[in-house]
């Protein structure tokens, strides 16, 4: 029995150092060495200050910003720590309640807009971290940013156009605009 117990603990001690240390060590110095932008966050920066991170979604609700889809993370909105979704089923009041309040924003700060509100627009992501909107949400949205920016319709529709991602491997999901890259890019238009 001795013997056995033996044998089990040096492989116990051995797969430990393997698994738990050397294998870890191994993937993060490949990470940093090939991937160091995606390892450590896929941080964007702005005069070296870290502003937020592409792959996160960030809250926008001022009017001359494009908004991004609604999150159920707790305690706050878009809490990388607390990745999810709202687990609301189609016929829960509470989603509805949710969707109902996030028209009537929509509407209150573009009353004229009578075109057909994207549903990403109104319904939380699976994540509650989605960084992206479809392209008809920001094409919806085009408009009243452009007046609340002083900007021509024409100038909002190109830097949409730059910031629209295509599919993954030419095939995979739908085109799609990264909401912050594209505010960071309106912020910087004079």
């Amino acid at each position: 029995m001795w013997r056995q117990l033996k044998i089990a603990l040096i492989i116990l001690g051995l797969f430990t150092v393997v698994t738990g240390m050397l294998y870890p060590l191994l993937v993060t110095g490949i990470a940093q060495a090939f991937f160091r932008n995606q390892a450590n966050g896929s941080m964007i920066k702005e005069e070296g200050i870290e502003i937020g991170s592409e792959l996160i979604g960030q809250p926008f609700d001022d009017p001359k910003y494009f908004w991004g889809r609604l999150s159920a993370t707790s305690p706050f909105p878009y809490n990388a720590a607390s990745s999810s979704g709202s687990n609301y089923g189609p016929l829960s009041p509470e989603l509805r309640q949710a969707i109902q309040t996030r028209i009537e924003a929509l509407k209150a700060v573009d009353p004229a807009n009578n075109q057909p509100i994207p549903v990403d627009l109104v319904t939380y992501s699976a994540s509650g971290l989605d960084p992206h909107i479809s392209i008809a949400a920001a094409n919806y949205q085009v408009l009243r940013v452009a007046r609340y920016r002083g900007l021509s319709e024409q100038q909002v529709i190109e830097l949409v156009k730059q910031f629209t991602d295509g599919r993954q491997f030419g095939v995979l999901g739908e085109p799609r605009v990264n909401v912050l890259k594209l505010n960071i890019a309106l912020d910087s238009v004079k």
